[in-house]
């Protein structure tokens, strides 16, 4: 599946422009490529959903964007500079505008330290503004994000619950005000009444702030609801990009399709649309499938699926997939080639 290629940049002017992004662990035998010449673009003021499987690499991609790890190879261009070239005293500054947020709020917080602290702390370690300043803001933050900036000052992260922390985490990335957002899961870790909160929380300060994010999730009906556009990875690259609509109403993925398949539906007579669910094991990313990596799960591969790798092109507007036989026919390409009919027992579906 998935594919390389540019076909989904739109332009050298956006906030954000990740080109050809590469993160590799291990040596050797053991050396896993864990995101794979991914590129994709997010402008000023828009939230760009990532979505995959767990073990997909969209959390290393987007540890690597805020250079929290470093990339191998490729380029992350933020407000118009590479941060990959950036020396370490240029990118430590750079990065106060890039900021994250990160799944399990409870650990990603000091716990010997009271909130309040924990909050303050980017303002102390930049010397920016009087210690009266930094608390005035820090409390006027937390209010912002609904803790009681009294509680905080004498509290630990152990006595507030975890959609609390997660608030706090939130209060603390927002403090040095950033222009890109990045939110790794930041609710798969809560209930489903406190995810809800959370994330109109999110949608109240993009609004109010003007914040850029790029939210990470597996859940793609959380991502439907907070993304301006939607990328889909799978095995360390993108298989599909697209507005939300666009891509939940006509998946052009054989993966994306079987990501909405399992998506729970509370109604048991409900329709399926006949998506088949996603079956199979994830094949080991130390030795990914030859040509699509998608083949060895997908119901539609054919011999070319094993030969050729194939690369991002268009099929409409702001609608891109990487995938030879797409369920849904190009409306901008001169070259269409017919939708893939199910094959039971193709001889490349488990090669």
């Amino acid at each position: 599946m998935a594919g390389s290629g540019t076909a989904q940049l739109r332009g050298d002017d956006l906030l954000l422009r990740v080109e050809h992004l590469v993160v590799e662990f291990g040596k050797g035998p053991r050396r896993v490529r864990a995101v794979s010449d991914v590129s994709f673009d997010v402008a000023a003021g828009e939230t760009l959903g990532l979505v995959g499987e767990s073990g997909c690499g969209k959390s290393t991609t987007g540890r690597a964007v805020a250079l929290v790890h470093p990339p191998d190879q490729g380029s992350v261009r933020f407000a118009g500079t590479d941060l990959t070239t950036l020396n370490q005293r240029d990118l430590r500054q750079a990065r106060t505008k890039v900021q994250m947020v990160f799944q399990d709020p409870i650990s990603s917080l000091n716990p010997r330290r009271r909130v309040l602290d924990s909050v303050m702390e980017p303002l102390s370690i930049w010397g920016i503004g009087s210690n009266e300043e930094r608390k005035a803001k820090a409390r006027q933050t937390l209010e912002s994000v609904g803790i009681n900036p009294s509680d905080a000052s004498s509290q630990r992260p152990i006595e507030f619950s975890g959609g609390q922390c997660q608030r706090i985490s939130i209060a603390r990335a927002l403090m040095l005000e950033p222009s890109l957002l990045i939110c790794d899961e930041p609710v798969s870790a809560l209930d489903v009444s406190v995810q809800a909160q959370i994330l109109n929380l999110l949608d109240d300060l993009k609004r109010e702030r003007g914040l850029t994010m790029v939210f990470i999730a597996h859940d793609l009906a959380v991502v439907k609801n907070v993304s301006d556009r939607v990328a889909v990875m799978y095995l360390g690259k993108l298989c599909e990009v697209a507005p939300p609509d666009t891509l939940y109403r006509h998946p052009a993925h054989p993966y994306t399709a079987a990501l909405l398949a399992s998506i729970p539906e509370p109604d048991p007579s409900a329709a399926t649309n006949g998506r088949a669910p996603l079956s199979g094991e994830l094949p080991s990313p130390t030795d990914p499938p030859s040509g699509c990596r998608f083949r060895t799960r997908c119901p539609y591969a054919q011999e070319k699926c094993a030969i050729e790798e194939p690369e991002m092109r268009a099929l409409g507007p702001d609608h891109f997939v990487a995938c030879h036989f797409p369920l849904a026919r190009p409306m901008v390409s001169t070259e269409a080639p017919a939708v893939a009919e199910p094959v039971g027992a193709s001889p490349f579906s488990n090669a």
